[in-house]
């Protein structure tokens, strides 16, 4: 009998229990409702409703129909007792001789992997062909911290983790006055997951919190949950709490229309009463309500099951499957289900062998699910670690990198141009079949034999979006050590700008700036206009209007 335990020092007891007490800025800032741009209590669970990307735009404009449906198992799950290889079995149950599943207790997939049989809910979308799985899910030189390794998938950073997410990217740098401007319905919704940041950049996204879809209605006519007048802002705790209820009243553009979604439609499955079959329904009436956005994300947390596993991921994986097969039993009433795919991720899976609390710690590679009506065919794609191959931190090694499966459901689920998914990936991987192809990325199978090496541009047929000049203008919010929030823009050739200075609410602060600027790169402290002290801290907007247009940003003044 083969089991072993070993302590990874970079995943040492102390090193675990003071990653969870570490309550990051982001963390923060999002739990108080501030940290993207709409969220609210709908039907019992935190709602948030992203901001522009470029990402964000193509999804927008994309005549394709299709949804994507993000189920995020935070923790990291244990992909070996989520799919089960019966194919290497002994091996299986020697790993883990307290926390295995007998034979007895498994629904057989085909003839070399299993289900346990407390998946159940699910067999019969295998057995419809609307379910799949993809093997050994991960990425080189796995990060085994929860934070670091949810960002790394959130943000496609290799084996780093970078400060913008996938659906997020470009955030500010994308020439539009969004947060003054925004887009008619939200391009994402996301239900819990607080400090992951799939969808945002930084803090440069606004949020607000309500308790239900009643108070969600009235918010959306008067404007405001929070009183600001009467506070005593010349002491430091009445700025900080106007400045928190400023923050939480921002940006109420979706209120209206998650609502009206919310109302138009009904669930008419039965879902069991736990956070994720919550989370499912809302999803649910708000894509028969046809609220228009693309992308939705919940949370189902627990995963990191260090101890007692048998009994925690039981009851994980039961509701899980509970709550997607009502979720895609509800969406077929309607037929909304056949344009919605469903795709579960975790940071990471757990390692081979039990530890000796019959339980398992932090490990690598891990299994990806996927639900729907388009896969056309049930099947696994990707090859299963090798259980008597671990790498050199004894972990499962990975044979899928995740990011293959985003650039498959980008590009071939919610047909996005490949240009965009490799600028959102940053860099280009290979999609793998999960039985859907995007008839619009296809290669042509005729292409001109002959096209004009060197076309007219005064023809007929030059591209009308084509950009005759490029940008003259920058610009970037900073920290100066010395002068404090700043600004600098880049202008390229002389110009005319305006500078205005908003708060969160949208009021106009100050104008920093308001007249000719020769060529050059410029820097603007804040500070040197309003004077040292003179602004309460917080997260302030500036808006820069030139002849191209405004463009706005979150600059943040401590």
């Amino acid at each position: 009998m083969y089991f072993k335990t070993i302590k990874n020092q970079n995943s040492s007891a102390h090193d675990h229990d003071e990653e969870h007490r570490n309550w990051s800025r982001r963390s923060f800032i999002q739990a108080l409702g501030i940290g993207s741009a709409g969220s609210m209590l709908l039907g019992g669970s935190h709602v948030s409703a992203s901001s522009l990307s470029p990402l964000g735009i193509a999804l927008n404009e994309s005549e394709d129909e299709n949804i994507l449906l993000l189920i995020r198992l935070s923790g990291g799950n244990d992909g070996l007792n989520t799919i089960v290889p019966v194919y290497d079995y002994d091996t299986y149950a020697n790993l883990r001789p307290s926390i295995y599943h007998r034979e007895n207790n498994l629904i057989s997939l085909n003839n070399d992997f299993a289900m346990p049989s407390y998946m159940q809910p699910l067999e019969a979308m295998w057995g419809d062909g609307k379910m799949k799985a993809v093997h050994g899910v991960g990425y080189q030189d796995q990060n085994l911290s929860h934070f670091t390794s949810s960002d790394i998938w959130a943000s496609s950073g290799g084996s780093s983790a970078l400060d913008t997410g996938i659906f997020g990217r470009h955030f500010a740098e994308v020439n539009e006055d969004f947060l003054f401007n925004p887009p008619e319905k939200p391009l994402a919704v996301q239900i819990g997951s607080v400090g992951n940041l799939i969808f945002t950049r930084q803090d440069e996204q606004y949020a607000f919190l309500v308790s239900n879809p009643e108070q969600l209605e009235e918010i959306a006519k008067n404007g405001t949950q929070f009183g600001l007048n009467n506070l005593n802002v010349s002491c430091k705790s009445g700025q900080q709490q106007e400045f928190l209820r400023a923050s939480s009243n921002t940006t109420f553009n979706y209120s209206g229309v998650i609502s009206e979604a919310y109302k138009a439609a009904a669930n008419a499955a039965d879902y069991e009463d736990t956070n994720i079959g919550r989370q499912m329904a809302i999803v649910a009436r708000l894509i028969k309500g046809n609220l228009g956005t693309k992308v939705f994300m919940v949370t189902h947390g627990g995963f990191d099951t260090h101890a007692n596993q048998i009994e925690k991921h039981e009851e994980l994986m039961g509701e899980l499957s509970s709550a997607i097969a009502s979720f895609y039993d509800d969406l077929n009433q309607t037929g909304h289900d056949k344009c919605v795919l469903g795709m579960t991720f975790s940071e990471f899976g757990r390692r081979p062998f039990e530890n000796g609390s019959n339980g398992t710690d932090h490990g690598a590679a891990s299994t990806t699910m996927f639900f729907g009506p388009g896969l056309n065919g049930n099947g696994f794609e990707g090859e299963h670690p090798n259980l008597s191959d671990l790498d050199d931190n004894s972990n499962l090694k990975f044979s899928t990198d995740f990011r293959r499966l985003y650039a498959t459901v980008l590009s071939e689920w919610l047909c996005l141009d490949n240009i965009e998914v490799e600028n959102s990936l940053l860099g280009t991987y290979n999609a793998i079949d999960l039985g859907f192809q995007c008839q619009s990325n296809i290669p042509d199978p005729d292409p001109d034999p002959d096209p004009d090496p060197d076309p007219d541009p005064d023809s007929e047929d030059v591209d009308d979006n084509q950009e005759a000049i490029p940008k003259t203008f920058g610009h970037r919010p900073f920290y100066d050590s010395e002068k404090g929030a700043s600004i600098s823009y880049d202008v390229h050739r002389a110009m005319h700008i305006d500078i205005q200075l908003y708060n969160l609410l949208g009021q106009k602060v100050i104008t920093l700036k308001n007249g000719f600027v020769p060529e050059g790169v410029h820097s603007l402290s804040i500070e040197d206009v309003t004077g040292p002290g003179k602004l309460i801290r917080g997260h302030y907007i500036y808006r820069i209007t030139n002849f191209e247009g405004s463009s706005s940003k979150i600059i943040i003044v401590e």
